[in-house]
């Protein structure tokens, strides 16, 4: 009978949408109690960003387009840079804190595991709750920058939001994989400074890469947030080069399927210890 069958088979036989499904109702309970916390982030940050960097101190940058990429001002460059760093930077603060809290604080994760869900599936269901994060995030931020007319076709806006999903979905499973892996959450801090401040300042977000010189122009292109940077730019301006934009799919899948490969494995070995 399948009552009787040892809780590795049980894993064994649920069907990994199942096993996702199974995790709704504790992300369900877990965002009614924060979404407070993100209401700011989400939907008053972007709006004050784009007011501050784009028109403000945009009305004093008077640069030949040429220079910017193909936009025609300023507030048209650094607004697709802006969106694209708020996708790395929720994704990574929903894969470091949290992800230690249920490893080492709250255990969380044991618990899971001591279910029919398998390693993978706590995995899956913690990346479909950022996903969503992901998603309303964005979306928030496409309709605040909306009004400003910087889309130059509607089917761009949606595309950037897309983008927005993988961009974060790649940094999410590598931070992900370096959070269960870790012993002390004094690691963290390493992610932000060492990682997050210069991703942001140094991709392309706020300023054309090719200010930075031949040489660091080069390591800025090796970096993952500027393929995201220069592909969300090409959908809002409507000036999409298809062969680099598949060149930047391809690179943010790769970063995604590797990453998932590395947490799954980081999270069993952490969870049999």
């Amino acid at each position: 009978m399948a009552s009787t069958l040892p809780r590795m088979d049980l894993a064994e036989r649920l069907p990994a949408w199942e096993g996702v499904r199974r995790q709704t109702d504790y992300w369900l309970t877990v965002y009614r109690r924060t979404w407070r916390g993100s209401v700011v982030s989400s939907f008053l940050v972007p709006l004050f960003n784009v007011v501050a960097f784009g028109v403000l101190l945009g009305g004093f940058v008077d640069v030949d387009p040429a220079r910017l990429e193909g936009a025609t001002s300023y507030l048209a460059f650094v607004v697709p840079g802006m969106l694209a760093a708020q996708s790395l930077q929720t994704a990574v603060g929903e894969t470091t804190y949290p992800v230690m809290g249920m490893v080492k604080w709250n255990r969380v994760y044991y618990s899971m595991r001591a279910t029919p869900l398998r390693t993978s599936d706590l995995v899956a269901g913690h990346f479909s709750f950022i996903l969503f994060r992901l998603a309303t995030a964005s979306a928030v931020f496409v309709v605040v920058i909306a009004p400003f007319g910087l889309f130059a076709t509607w089917w761009g806006a949606v595309g950037a939001w897309a983008v927005q999903l993988l961009i974060g979905l790649a940094f999410a499973s590598i931070t992900y994989a370096y959070t269960v892996r870790l012993r002390a959450e004094e690691g963290l801090g390493l992610v932000y400074r060492l990682g997050v401040l210069p991703l942001v300042l140094f991709s392309g977000s706020f300023f054309p890469i090719a200010n930075l010189g031949p040489a660091l122009e080069w390591v800025a292109r090796l970096t993952p947030l500027w393929h995201g940077v220069d592909l969300t730019r090409m959908l809002t301006l409507g000036t999409v080069d298809w062969p680099l934009a598949l060149l930047h799919v391809v690179v943010l899948v790769a970063l995604v399927v590797v990453g998932w490969w590395l947490s799954v494995t980081g999270l069993a070995k952490r969870l049999a210890d």
